[in-house]
């Protein structure tokens, strides 16, 4: 007995297509005005946030029910890549992040993903715990620091608060470069054992 294939058209695929919809949407709220446009940067936040809320959703619809797809095996990757990169890139491009991390967590980034699309259906290499510790963290850094923090029409008494919570999201950013490096070394690592058992056998 075949077993059946789950239709594209369900809630996880409808989800993971809105969030790579919002991308531009949520790259002119955080470019808008060179990045000065308050209200623009706190609808940017709020749009990164609901990427990330339903990133989780639709992964989890989609396990539990059965629902994955060949389009949502390539689609929903895309779309969290495509979501963080215009994070990093748009918050690089206002000052908020330095270039040279942007170009290296994204050479990391989207390197993971072309090859896990490329040879994943000979070699099998499962998210391990490290790297979902990796995305939650660099996706507080990034809502924290899509966020006009340091706005200098906001409330005197917001100023220090807001200071502190930029650095505090400067520091969680340091973290996860560092987790993404690490994880991004134990995919490839992974990936040439797997490789190399194969050949070997």
């Amino acid at each position: 007995m075949t077993e059946t294939q789950a239709s594209n058209l369900n809630v996880p695929n409808v989800l993971t297509t809105l969030r790579i919809v919002m991308v531009p949407f949520f790259g002119w709220a955080l470019l808008a005005d060179g990045g000065e446009n308050a209200s623009l940067r706190v609808l940017a936040w709020a749009l990164f946030v609901v990427a990330m809320i339903t990133d989780k959703i639709d992964g989890d619809l989609a396990r539990k029910h059965n629902l994955i797809t060949n389009f949502g095996k390539i689609a929903d990757p895309i779309a969290d890549k495509a979501i963080t990169g215009m994070a990093f890139i748009g918050l690089s491009v206002v000052g908020d992040i330095w270039w040279w991390v942007t170009i290296v967590v994204l050479l990391r980034e989207w390197s993971v993903t072309l090859l896990r699309l490329s040879i994943l259906r000979r070699v099998v290499i499962a998210a391990d715990q490290l790297g979902k510790v990796k995305t939650a963290v660099q996706a507080v850094a990034l809502a924290g620091l899509c966020l006009p923090l340091r706005d200098p029409d906001l409330p005197d008494w917001f100023h220090v608060p807001g200071e502190l919570l930029y650095y505090g999201f400067q520091a969680c950013l340091a973290v996860a470069v560092a987790l993404t490096l690490w994880s991004g070394y134990n995919f490839f690592a992974g990936v040439w054992k797997q490789r190399h058992a194969i050949r070997a056998a």
